[in-house]
């Protein structure tokens, strides 16, 4: 019989193949009644630096269980995994084939799961494929000029490929996991699956994307690169086409996945009648600081550097509005998040080395949707631009990335236009003050939570720190509202908007998911097409 252990801890320096023992002591068992066992969860209890721990919930199968019972401080439960709910196909003929609108985290998932099922999709996506973007990237990088289709925001595996590759999701459960196991089929590390906060590493995602491209079309599914989707034909209430910079193409079902930061595409959609909601997003900066600093501050012993490399941090000050950190990229560096050209936007990313010297990680305060100042569904998407475009004029007009040191943010002090103020990010830095990139009362609250922050670190957190900025790419400022059941936009049948796009998810995992889950609901309506 199968058994669920949980708050089984051990020194971080333990291999994990000597768990089982730890398990058998723990219990007090002969180790020979253990069958089998797997890692279900595995986290890092960081509260006592000098004596780093890692905390485990471990699936076991013994041959007697008469005298297993929780103690020790580990729980011990009879075990029974969820199913993942995959359904057979459905009745009505489909017609063409079901298209998917965008090769981000949503779209990419929709596509490989229809694909497994036997409906051939057809992706569509505006940008390059990997092997173009990534040398499109690396040129900008160097100065080059900004493409507005193939760019680190557009192009195979959208913003998702080049967006630190972080695989942290607050939902669990089988379709998590069906997810977390389909990124390990396609090159990811085994661990994936039960690793608190899993990596994948911006420098293997393009690997990865590429692999479920494969593997799509080894199933008889297609993808359209330089493709945009520039209308939807609609016909008695129901998706009879799509319209795009290549042509017609005929569907009865289009998934909409795309992405945060297609705005021109919000524009067409609000212009057709399709119905939309300007929702709270994330708006603030990216703190930088040498990658020295946080290994200090968390590490209390050097071994430890070596054992698990680069240190990460969370951090929230509550407050009036809360100030909190996301996407800490450890060991990573600062890119841009631009999809329209003469405008600047800051993001962050790290390979699976976690090694550069530096660490930066995301400063936000959530700005409600009441703010906003007027009822217009893209009023977000307008409040992004304007200091976007605030920021890329204090770039000198070049993408550089507007900077300023912590402490004189605080004290409002503007810097020196030809001070030097080191960064991690490649294409250069031009020293502003950053108060004019963001709305004052976002400004404000990053002033109040900062010296919090400080605080809890007991001075460490500020001294060496910059910002860079601004960051408004965290989550979408839109939503297209849709069934709660179906998926589908109520009216429309066949359109399923998915993803971080339509509102309904805010990282790699959240979009994966619910791309599955609207391909999941094509599957039990249709019949599939091989």
């Amino acid at each position: 019989m199968k058994y669920r252990i949980t708050n089984l801890t051990a020194p971080v320096e333990l291999p994990e193949t000597e768990l089982p023992q730890r398990v058998t002591a723990k219990l007090g068992i002969p180790h020979e009644e253990i069958v089998s066992w797997q890692i279900l969860r595995k986290s890092l209890d960081a509260r006592q630096r000098h004596s780093l721990k890692f905390v485990y919930s471990l699936a076991v199968e013994v041959s007697d269980d008469t005298h297993l019972a929780s103690g020790n401080s580990i729980q011990v439960q009879s075990y029974q995994p969820a199913e993942f709910h995959d359904p057979g196909p459905g009745a009505i003929p489909p017609g063409e084939r079901p298209v998917v609108v965008g090769s981000g985290p949503a779209g990419l998932l929709a596509g490989y799961y229809l694909a497994l099922k036997g409906y051939r999709p057809l992706i569509l996506e505006r940008g390059q494929p990997v092997k173009d973007r990534v040398p499109a990237i690396r040129a900008f990088d160097r100065g080059g000029e900004h493409d507005e289709e193939n760019n680190y925001l557009f192009g195979e595996g959208g913003a998702g490929c080049f967006s630190d590759g972080k695989l942290t999701c607050r939902v669990t459960g089988p379709d998590v996991d069906w997810v977390l196991r389909s990124f390990v089929d396609c090159g990811g590390r085994e661990s994936l699956v039960y690793e608190h906060r899993p990596h994948l590493g911006s420098n293997k995602l393009p690997m990865i994307c590429r692999n479920y491209r494969r593997r799509i079309e080894a199933l008889g599914g297609e993808y359209q690169f330089g493709c945009r989707m520039e209308g939807l034909e609609i016909s008695d209430g129901r998706v009879t086409g799509v319209l795009t910079s290549s042509g017609r193409i005929a569907t009865s079902v289009c998934i909409l996945a795309i992405g945060h930061s297609a705005r021109d595409t919000y524009q067409m959609l609000h212009d057709s009648g399709i119905p939309m909601q300007a929702k709270s997003f994330q708006m603030g900066l990216r703190i930088e600081h040498p990658q020295d600093v946080i290994n200090r501050h968390k590490y209390g012993k050097p071994e430890y550097l070596e054992q698990l490399g680069a240190a990460d941090y969370s951090l929230v000050a509550k407050g009036t509005n809360d100030l909190f950190t996301f996407c800490m990229c450890a060991g990573g560096i600062v890119i841009p998040s631009i999809s329209e050209g003469h405008m600047f936007c800051s993001n962050g990313m790290s390979n699976s080395r976690h090694d550069t010297p530096y660490a930066n990680s995301g400063l936000v305060v959530t700005l409600p949707a009441e703010q906003f100042g007027s009822n217009h569904p893209l009023a977000g998407v307008e409040i992004q631009r304007k200091y976007e475009a605030a920021a890329f004029a204090l770039s000198n007009s070049q993408y550089y990335a507007p900077i300023q040191r912590a402490n004189d943010f605080l004290k409002g002090r503007a810097p020196d236009r030809g001070a030097v103020i080191e960064s991690s990010y490649q294409r250069g830095t031009m020293p502003a003050d950053l108060s004019e990139v963001l709305p004052p009362v976002i400004c404000r609250a990053i002033r109040a939570g900062l010296p919090v922050m400080d605080q809890k670190w007991k001075g460490k957190y500020l001294p060496e720190a910059v910002l860079v900025g601004p960051e408004m790419r965290g989550s979408s400022p839109v939503r297209i509202p849709r069934d709660r059941e179906s998926m589908q936009v109520a009216g429309i049948e066949g359109l399923y908007p998915v993803g971080e796009g339509a509102g309904f998810a805010g990282g790699i995992v959240t979009a994966a998911v619910d791309g599955l889950r609207a391909a999941r609901k094509v599957v039990e309506v249709f019949a599939s097409i091989s």
